[in-house]
């Protein structure tokens, strides 16, 4: 296609976070001469990754009138992706010179040190001139004159008890997925006596010292916490559906956790039933399983829906066909390198939204949402994982590198996440701290002195 000889248009751009994808989406905004504010509820750039002990009161995160704690941190989360893989394109992860002793220099850092990147880069970047910090987004609409293309945004400063109610030209939607839980339905649950609780309110193992602990979950989560439980609790049961129905096994290296087939069903002497037959006295039951997609400040009269966390429709994860290029959304799918996508879809956004880069019409952007659903649907794979990646997030970066005219995904960047998912299999216990991928750090050390 010839480049457009249009000029590139200047917008007016709301951003809703300023966690990791919405520090992107401000930046590549920015460079695209976008004038851009970016709402955040919290005092501070970060988002999930912010820590804090609190948790919320209503240990299921059920009650709508909950105060809701934006953070699902635990106290010993360390990555499990290398900090060489994680980082932006053109803002390495690397450990920086010249930083506090408190910084975490490991490959696979906690927590804190990834909060304490995603500040290194709202700095470098000069981001945080565009943030409105301590504001909540009450309401985002498409503005009265009807397809104006236009969007109002209702917010109040908590502090200061401002509101505001503002016109913009387009909305980036950034606000994460990992606040909302998600749970597993349990037969007999409402009789059981214990206590049930989401891994959004767990932050440290003590409060289960000598405790039967059962949680439910294959993910990164339940695999984390189960082995931080296994230290001080009784005992530590994780059961997953995944698992074949006779599974049970007790975990090498511990004689105090086991893997189990999924819950049967619970009852009122506190007893938990395995399908394995197993049968178990237990005092907590940990769901780790996941969360919903949320957008509780968003209306647009059924033209963008949640339905069983299928997010919809969205062409390429990213644009409502409806209200496109108005209306974008960052960071939806799930199982991939987090930062570089976003930085990618970002970029795209910001091309989009100027003019520089041109959408499909909005028939032919349903039609391909409808052939992908089509095509889910024979496959017999549910609506909950239509967002789901893993391996084919590389075509997927590939052709958001094209449309954006940058460079493809770097090889070692994608040799590194698979060598990681097949070390992290084989040994769960110790892939952070051992490794054997030297030749690829390297190669990435060398595409990193270009942006030093």
């Amino acid at each position: 296609m010839a480049p457009s000889l249009s000029p590139i248009r200047s917008h007016h751009v709301a951003v809703i976070g300023a966690g990791a994808a919405g520090l992107v989406a401000a930046r590549e905004l920015r460079r695209e001469g976008h004038s851009v504010v970016v709402f955040e509820r919290q005092k501070q750039v970060g988002g999930t990754w912010i820590y804090t002990d609190h948790i919320e009161p209503d240990p299921l995160s059920v009650d709508p009138t909950r105060s809701v704690v934006h953070s699902s941190v635990y106290g010993s989360l360390r990555t499990n992706l290398p900090r060489e893989c994680m980082g932006y394109r053109d803002f390495p992860f690397v450990v920086r010179s010249g930083v506090s002793e408190s910084r975490d220099p490991r490959r696979f850092p906690s927590h804190g040190e990834v909060l304490a990147y995603l500040q290194d880069f709202a700095k470098e970047f000069a981001i945080e001139e565009m943030i409105r910090f301590d504001t909540a987004v009450v309401k985002v609409a498409p503005a009265a004159e009807e397809g104006s293309g236009k969007w109002r945004i209702e917010s109040t400063e908590k502090e200061k008890k401002v509101l505001r109610d503002e016109i913009y030209d387009a909305v980036v939607v950034c606000n994460g997925h990992y606040i909302e839980p998600r749970h597993a339905e349990i037969p007999g649950i409402s009789s059981w006596p214990g206590k049930e609780m989401h891994s959004h309110n767990y932050r440290i193992p003590e409060p289960f010292r000598d405790q039967v602990v059962v949680l439910i979950g294959n993910s990164a989560s339940a695999d984390d916490i189960s082995r931080d439980i296994a230290r001080v609790a009784k005992e530590v049961h994780v059961a997953c559906r995944s698992n074949e129905a006779d599974t049970y096994i007790e975990r090498p290296g511990y004689n105090n956790l086991w893997m189990h087939s999924m819950i049967e069903c619970v009852h009122k002497d506190g007893s938990v039933v395995f399908q394995n037959g197993k049968t178990i006295s237990v005092d907590v039951i940990m769901h780790c399983t996941g969360y919903k997609y949320h957008f509780p400040f968003l209306e647009t009269n059924g033209n963008v829906t949640v339905d069983d966390n299928r997010v919809g429709p969205l062409y390429k994860d990213v644009f409502s066909p409806a209200f496109a290029p108005w209306l974008s959304f960052v960071g939806i799918p799930w199982k991939v390198v987090p930062f570089p996508m976003f930085e990618l879809q970002s970029k795209w956004i910001a091309g989009v939204l100027s003019g520089r880069i041109p959408l499909p019409s909005k028939e032919d952007m349903m039609m391909e949402i409808k052939t992908l659903y089509s095509t889910l649907d024979a496959q017999g794979i549910a609506k909950r994982y239509t967002h789901q990646m893993g391996i084919s997030q590389f075509e997927y970066n590939s052709w958001l590198a094209s449309q954006c005219g940058c460079s493809e995904t770097e090889e070692w960047r994608k040799e590194m996440y698979f060598a990681t998912g097949v070390k992290k299999r084989a040994h769960p216990e110790t892939y952070r701290d051992e490794w054997d991928d030297h030749h690829l750090v390297s190669q990435a050390y060398q595409d990193f002195s270009l942006y030093a």
